[in-house]
């Protein structure tokens, strides 16, 4: 299997194609897109950081079939072979996929590999692999690092699908526990390790839906003095923090998010250590080919199409956050923002993100009650227009849900009440259609009707 994974990282952290020679010259500059890594930039305060949007302009771009400027869809499930011994060394692992050769779409397909090599580039990872969804990159991750009786340890405050996840689907189907603890009490953290059980440290880098932020690099220095991998999602933070430049070993998005932007297209990946894609991609242990979430090639194409301006899309959701929030807090709304010098983890995030691309693009108006909150999005919704109740997050119109009632609803209320989750809480991820003022003007129509009591 070593030559089955040599070829593995080749295709995902320095692609070569034999349709396209390469001059000498070209040969020369071979290394400056092998990983992420060579895209550092000293920034001004000192500290040697990546821009992602610098990662992913060295990250290679594939062209056409035809040389067209964008790259050509490869819709097989199965590739040919011209010779019949070639099918016999393509599964010894002797001719991969950094060679051209193709077996089958669930171990790898082109387009979908594009996509990976630019997620890999802008999480700063040697590798990367996108999947079908959010959840099947989280689940997977998590089965192939933890065997049957393994042990995580996670923030008490996750997404209510990865909560469920890890409280019971799987203890049940896998013999995998976990205790859950508050990430932001390192001492918590340390205790709950369990020496030569525990695998994996989860959590998220900003935590849905109450906006606290993880200190990553403390937290992964726990975790490895104690032999333990780092898994971060990062699905509400793309671009403004980078997890793995931060320590952490694997991170996972779920693409469907702010990476598409378009609230049309159900996507996951996971980005980490050459070694990690590897197992998960072993013919009789790992977890992607086994169980197979394989990320369509139509779907790839897209989202290949879409994460070029992921970096403009981020600081505009970012800014308009930054600037409803301030002005909710002067009408006196208990808004929750990390941008805000006042929120408690303010300044951690400013220390660990990466220049000019703020704080998040989501904020949270906490209305105290259920009633308050369904309320107030009524009226934003249906009078003035201001943003739509749906879930999920980074579509370009903003979007509201009552997290209690949504997606935390997996959670009791004796955890939601330990997660920090209101009855009231409203998730609002702020979207960046028409002029700022013009949606502000809306919000606050919205907000002198349920003050006069009109609503």
């Amino acid at each position: 299997m070593a030559e089955v994974e040599n070829n593995i990282k080749a295709v995902v952290a320095h692609p070569v194609s034999k349709k396209r020679s390469m001059s000498n010259e070209n040969d020369a500059d071979k290394e400056t897109f092998i990983t992420s890594k060579k895209a550092s930039l000293l920034f001004k305060d000192g500290v040697d950081r990546i821009d992602p949007a610098s990662a992913l302009a060295n990250a290679r771009h594939e062209f056409g079939e035809h040389g067209g400027v964008n790259m050509s869809i490869e819709a097989s499930a199965t590739f040919t072979v011209m010779e019949p011994d070639t099918m016999r060394r393509m599964f010894n692992g002797e001719l991969g996929a950094n060679q051209d050769f193709f077996i089958y779409s669930r171990h790898f397909n082109p387009t979908v590999l594009n996509l990976s090599r630019s997620m890999a580039a802008m999480e700063g990872t040697e590798a990367a692999y996108c999947t079908s969804s959010g959840m099947s990159a989280i689940s997977s991750v998590l089965m192939q690092l933890c065997s049957s009786g393994g042990h995580v340890v996670a923030s008490q405050c996750l997404y209510g699908g990865t909560h469920a996840l890890l409280t019971h689907f799987l203890p049940r189907v896998c013999n995998i526990t976990t205790t859950f603890v508050d990430v932001k009490d390192l001492e918590s953290v340390r205790n709950a390790v369990v020496e030569g059980k525990t695998k994996v440290l989860y959590f998220e880098s900003i935590s849905n839906p109450t906006l606290d932020v993880a200190n990553v690099p403390e937290l992964c220095r726990i975790a490895h003095d104690n032999g333990v991998m780092v898994v971060v999602d990062n699905t509400f933070a793309p671009m403004v923090l980078s997890p793995a430049r931060l320590g952490a070993d694997v991170v996972v998005h779920s693409i469907s998010k702010y990476i598409s932007g378009g609230a049309d297209i159900i996507a996951g990946a996971i980005c980490g250590p050459a070694s990690v894609v590897n197992s998960m991609m072993d013919l009789h242990q790992g977890a992607l080919m086994l169980l197979g979430p394989t990320m369509n090639a139509k779907v790839a194409f897209e989202l290949s199409e879409r994460i070029p301006h992921l970096s403009l899309r981020m600081k505009a959701h970012c800014h308009r956050a930054l600037t409803y929030a301030t002005r909710m807090k002067k009408m006196g709304l208990k808004v929750i923002y990390p941008g805000l010098e006042e929120h408690p983890d303010h300044k951690l995030l400013k220390s660990m993100a990466n220049p000019d691309y703020g704080f998040g693009g989501i904020l949270c108006l906490d209305m105290e009650t259920e009633d308050r909150a369904n309320r107030l999005m009524n009226q934003l919704q249906n009078c003035s227009q201001f943003g739509l109740m749906a879930v999920s997050l980074g579509y370009y119109e903003t979007l509201m849900s009552c997290s209690s009632s949504s997606t935390s609803s997996e959670l009791n209320n004796e955890e939601k009440e330990l997660a920090g989750i209101s009855p009231g809480l409203i998730r609002m991820s702020v979207g960046y259609t028409g002029t700022l003022e013009q949606r502000w003007n809306q919000f606050e129509k919205a907000i002198t009707r349920m003050s006069d009591g009109k609503m």
